[in-house]
């Protein structure tokens, strides 16, 4: 798979580092020759650009890439290079960085983002989760917003305790897709009992999310 990360900052150089470990070929862009630097990430190519502009894109053959990463610091660029990697280059799939919270709204279709990823808002999300028991927590969205990826942990008083996850009616659109319980996740089976402790992790729609939190916090008589 080829990437381009625009922002060669410790967001994207850690990326490009991860996905290069995966044997995936990496380009990284920055307009800032201090941040380009070949010993920092062997294996990585790079390229001295600006990200927001299309001959600098051209160079970098983003019409070849199969993911572009907008990872800089300011989400005007990120806006602007998701747009045109998607509108210009045809990019299957754009992965954008949101800064400031406040700006999150501003990241979906309408200017070419498919996956927006908000480090604020996950950090929130993942101390939520850690103290939460009982409360649905959403840590990511998909698929521009219209699904997205909920934890719950199942209280000792829940209703759910000591239930074949095959017997519960879940919501449409709503999918368990994983258990981690003692410390260890596992594909939930039918079969599979509800304990205490168990935080699950559902694919949900918006819309569904209210029916979900309902049937999660439904105690027994």
């Amino acid at each position: 798979m080829r990437v381009v990360i625009a922002g060669a900052g410790s967001v994207g150089r850690s990326v490009a580092r991860e996905l290069l470990d995966k044997h995936h070929d990496v380009l990284l862009i920055d307009q800032s020759k201090e941040a380009l630097g070949h010993e920092k990430i062997p294996g990585a190519q790079w390229l001295l650009s600006d990200a927001c502009e299309l001959s600098g894109l051209g160079e970098a053959h983003l019409e070849e890439a199969d993911v572009v990463v907008a990872a800089t610091g300011d989400d005007k660029t990120n806006l602007v290079l998701s747009l045109l990697a998607k509108t210009e280059f045809g990019v299957p799939r754009t992965v954008s960085r949101v800064n400031n919270p406040k700006n999150e709204w501003l990241f979906d279709d309408n200017w070419g983002v498919d996956v927006a990823v908000s480090t604020p808002r996950l950090m929130t999300a993942l101390v939520e989760e850690a103290v939460e028991v009982g409360g649905l927590v959403h840590l990511m969205s998909f698929e521009r917003g219209q699904a997205g990826l909920m934890e719950f942990t199942v209280n000792e008083t829940s209703e759910l305790v000591a239930s074949r996850i095959g017997s519960i009616s879940f919501p449409v659109d709503t999918v368990l897709v994983a258990v981690i319980r003692n410390a260890r996740a596992f594909a939930p089976s039918p079969d599979d009992v509800i304990e205490a402790g168990d935080e699950l992790f559902f694919l949900s729609s918006p819309d569904q999310q209210s029916a979900l939190l309902s049937l999660l916090q439904a105690t027994a008589k």
